[in-house]
């Protein structure tokens, strides 16, 4: 029967493979780069959604008006000058010449205004961005003024945002969309165009070189400086199975794994024609996100039990494979940069007391609610939390259950505000890269606005009159202090929980060149020889 088994799945392998060959643009003598995503793209909107497949489906066909490089400092992109009144008040900004969307239409002024005014409807910054914003003026359809209530000084960091969400420009009639609904166009200016009927969702994705893109001069540092396509055509195929992947890398019939299981390291390390690296700088912060719509942690109690409970080099273990790979990171801000602290972080950071959890979830009045934890079999990242979480609070006696499906299904699925018995969820996991975090601005998952909050939805006026006086520090000193006391407060409000800090190297055959290293798959730069 073993026999039998393994000789199934490797006809299941090799007709996998076999698939990842057939393409009409190899026969055409065009460079294909074939990529393996590190999910299912299902959302083409990276407005609707902080999912990082779509953010990197966004980088590949949208442009932003400035960019943040590696040394976190904000470039010019999309803009070829710009200056600021000495108030601080007024910002006009003049785009580039020969800026076209992939219709062959001109960028204008208007279609930067409409794209900025619905990113800012859904992005932490951008909301914050949209709070000390006058209006937005065009001046002529290349020339286009930005004016301020009062001054924000992370008005070009905002429009820099390097992650999710990130500030990308649409055409106005595509960006005139309501904020809260996805978009179907993926009409952009950027180096790729998306081939839309070559789409097939839970297998490919097609995006071609857009010819008429007239790259930065700059050499490329991040999203920042010349995107320049060295290939004609880029085929995303998804391959859920980390058995299959590998194989079609080893066997050359791939060309990048974007993230692979720890476990499979060892297996592509051995093969010279592949070369394993980390490309993320900064690493990613694992965080254990609640509902705060549903019982039972609606309950401020019951959340703060579980930072008593868990465990975070476990869950290091669990996501890198490996010590070396990861660390405990006991800071709602990314371990490694200014603002990360461990102030109040002793109920996580302190050895593990079940007994403590379980008294606070005596005094949250528990009525034994099932507990859904949503989970991506697809996502290592996400799979492995998800079983720590869960054998967690069967330790702690709670009645709890993981309905798995895939990546696409859970951030769909997490969007929806009905009790768990109507296809909600109580918990999911996530991750975040390092820039997404690294202040009180950017940290997302951190904001307590209810309905205007992300996924989960948490409010807590407390902590946003926190934030608040971080955004009105103004030395590094004050921007610290202030931080800290965000801190403090979420470690008492516990809006989520993070899990600790990992990196996960990237492999791709040793035949590719120009990978740019950030907290971003970037596919521009990228040769196939």
């Amino acid at each position: 029967m073993a026999a039998l088994l393994g000789r199934f799945a490797a006809l299941v392998i090799t007709a996998c493979i076999a698939m990842l060959s057939l393409s009409p643009a190899s026969a055409q003598g065009q460079k294909v780069l074939k990529f393996i995503p590190q999910a299912d793209l299902r959302i083409l909107d990276p407005i609707s959604t902080t999912a990082y497949i779509t953010r990197n489906h966004g980088y590949m066909v949208y442009d932003t008006l400035f960019a943040m490089d590696e040394k976190f400092q904000v470039k010019p992109q999309m803009v070829d000058k710009y200056e600021m009144s000495k108030d601080q008040l007024t910002y006009t900004f003049t785009l580039r010449d020969g800026l076209k969307f992939h219709d062959g239409q001109a960028v204008r002024s208007a279609d930067c205004i409409a794209s900025i005014d619905r990113w800012s409807k859904r992005d932490a910054l951008g909301q914050k961005l949209g709070e000390a914003t006058a209006s937005w003026s065009a001046v002529n359809d290349k020339t286009f003024r930005l004016t301020l209530k009062k001054p924000f000084p992370l008005t070009l960091e905002a429009l820099a945002k390097p992650s999710s969400n990130v500030p990308f420009i649409m055409p106005e009639r595509i960006a005139k969309t309501d904020a809260f609904k996805n978009i179907e166009d993926a009409t952009g200016s950027g180096p790729f165009k998306f081939v839309k009927d070559e789409w097939v969702p839970g297998n490919k994705v097609v995006y071609v070189k857009n010819t008429d893109y007239v790259p930065r001069k700059e050499p490329p540092s991040w999203a920042s400086g010349g995107k320049v396509a060295k290939v004609d055509r880029v085929e995303w195929i998804y391959i859920p199975d980390s058995a299959t992947a590998a194989a079609a890398l080893n066997a050359g019939e791939a060309d990048w794994w974007e993230q692979m299981p720890p476990d499979l390291i060892p297996l592509l390390n051995k093969n010279k024609a592949i070369t394993v690296k980390n490309i993320d700088p900064l690493g990613s912060m694992g965080l254990l996100r609640f509902n705060f719509l549903h019982p039972p942690f609606n309950n401020e109690k019951m959340r703060q039990a579980l930072l008593y409970a868990l465990n975070q080099q476990d869950y290091v273990i669990g996501i890198a494979g490996d010590a070396k790979n990861g660390h405990p990171c006991y800071s709602y801000f990314t371990c490694g940069t200014p603002l990360a602290t461990e102030v109040s972080a002793d109920p996580l950071k302190g050895k593990r007391d079940l007994e403590k959890a379980k008294q606070l979830i005596k005094e949250a009045g528990y009525k034994g609610e099932r507990i859904v934890i949503i989970d991506a079999t697809d996502q290592p990242i996400v799979h492995s939390q998800s079983l720590l979480t869960l054998e967690m609070l069967k330790k702690l006696g709670l009645y709890a259950e993981v309905q798995a499906g895939d990546w696409g299904t859970l951030i769909t699925r997490r969007a929806v505000k009905e009790p768990p018995e109507k296809g909600g969820w109580n918990i999911f996991h996530t991750w975040l890269v390092g820039p997404d975090m690294v202040n009180p601005a950017v940290n997302f998952p951190i904001r307590g606005t209810g309905d205007k909050a992300w996924f989960g939805w948490p409010t807590d006026q407390k902590l946003e009159e926190l934030r608040e006086a971080w955004f009105n520090s103004t030395d590094a000193a004050s921007s610290k202090k202030a931080a800290s006391a965000v801190q403090q407060r979420a470690f008492e409000f516990v809006p989520f929980v993070p899990t600790g800090q990992f990196i996960l190297p990237t492999a791709y055959r040793s035949n590719i060149t120009g990978v740019i290293i950030a907290p971003m798959s970037l596919l521009w730069n990228v040769e196939k020889k």
